[in-house]
């Protein structure tokens, strides 16, 4: 007996599924793109009026691209946001059809590249400073300045410092990281940051083991990043910085300040883990801002 065909509800999640498993993309990824591929395939549904299947999707016209990313906009997505659900839709076509499939051709949004604000070295101290002051207890305490003065000493992004495990320890005056993709990169320590971390390691009511987080939540399980947001959110009103001071910009800083004292760019793709060089390119234009600034502020005629 002949059954019709069905839309293949699985789909979302083998795709999400594969980008974890194959592509070892972040949780982050994997949750907003199998998310993307969940709402492509009930627009579509209601689009065609028929199922979803791989069949289906191989015969999608940029047309119906145009129309989903339409509905999109309906819910107030930004250029930028486009950009990303269309990059997405893309893989996810890919997956559903085969890499060597041909998909239909569309060009995304503009997107305007913004480019990072870094905080002075004086300000990334006192916000560490203010976040460690308003801990519950001392051991909290020099967790958080420990895990700021990694972002701004070692130019660590939050999720790689907080996915440190007791292996890296001792410390010595480099330290292996696991970026994105599970890229490893080895970063030096500074003094400060080296003294930061071993104080916190002291403190930690938990212990210190190597198959464990290095940085304990205050119950003792891993630490959430949004722990750390949250308190450099509160800090950074208490100090009148600007909205864009998060954690990331301590990164943003660490380079910055690196290329201005005269940091090589392929040395500082290293430091920060970037895949291409294009990454690490836009700390040029953070440099030459940052000069920009200076001079209108102290030129005479500026």
């Amino acid at each position: 007996m002949y059954a019709p065909p069905v839309t293949e509800p699985a789909l979302p999640l083998l795709y999400a599924q594969h980008l974890a498993r194959d592509r070892r993309r972040s949780a982050h990824t994997v949750r907003a793109y199998g998310a993307t591929a969940e709402r492509l395939v009930a627009f579509l549904q209601k689009h065609w009026g028929g199922p979803v299947t791989r069949e289906a999707l191989g015969k999608a016209s940029a047309a119906d691209l145009r129309a989903y990313l339409a509905h999109r906009r309906e819910d107030g997505l930004t250029n930028a946001s486009a950009a990303r659900e269309l990059s997405a839709v893309r893989g996810f076509l890919k997956f559903a059809v085969g890499e060597d499939a041909e998909l239909p051709r569309l060009k995304g949004p503009r997107v305007k590249k913004g480019v990072p604000r870094p905080i002075a070295p004086h300000e990334a101290v006192a916000l560490a400073e203010t976040v460690s002051e308003e801990a519950r207890e001392p051991w909290l305490a020099a967790r958080d300045w420990a895990v700021l003065l990694l972002l701004y000493g070692a130019g660590l992004r939050i999720g790689e410092a907080v996915s440190l495990t007791g292996a890296v320890l001792p410390l010595g005056a480099t330290m292996a990281v696991t970026g994105k993709r599970d890229k490893t990169r080895i970063v030096p320590l500074l003094p400060q940051v080296r003294d930061a971390i071993e104080a916190y390691a002291r403190q930690c009511p938990y212990g210190v083991s190597r198959d464990a987080p290095l940085f304990r939540g205050a119950k003792g399980g891993p630490m959430p990043p949004g722990v750390i947001r949250k308190s450099v959110r509160a800090a950074r009103t208490a100090l009148g910085l600007s909205d864009r001071t998060t954690p990331h910009a301590l990164r943003h800083s660490f380079a910055t300040h690196l290329l201005g004292r005269g940091a090589d760019l392929r040395a500082l793709q290293e430091l920060l883990g970037h895949a291409s060089l294009s990454s690490t390119q836009i700390y040029t234009a953070v440099d030459a801002a940052h000069l920009l600034d200076v001079y209108r502020n102290a030129h005479p005629r500026a």
